[in-house]
């Protein structure tokens, strides 16, 4: 099953993405310049790309991208100001 839906973030409106998947899901959500995404999903092919995008490993839902901690970022993001340890909350702000 394919889930997409509008997540409210801090006044934001976001889009979220979650493809189910086994043993786990694929999840993302999209901001404006770039997505937070799940430790599925190649951060090597999304510098190739020069995309901003920042990787959260161990999620199943949204919520778990949101609230857990940034652990890999893309070139563009990093120098967009996110660090690892961010909340993915607080890194979309910069996507």
């Amino acid at each position: 099953m394919i889930q997409i839906e509008n997540l409210s973030v801090e006044g934001e409106t976001y889009t979220g993405i979650k493809i189910d998947t086994k043993p786990a899901p694929i999840v993302l959500i999209t901001g404006q310049k770039g997505f937070l995404m799940c430790g599925y999903l190649n951060m090597e092919a999304v510098d190739k790309t020069g995309a901003s995008a920042v990787s959260i490993s161990g999620v199943n839902t949204f919520d778990d991208l949101l609230n857990k901690d940034v652990v890999k970022i893309s070139t563009k993001a990093r120098e967009s100001g996110i660090k690892e340890g961010m909340k993915g909350r607080e890194a979309l702000r910069f996507l």
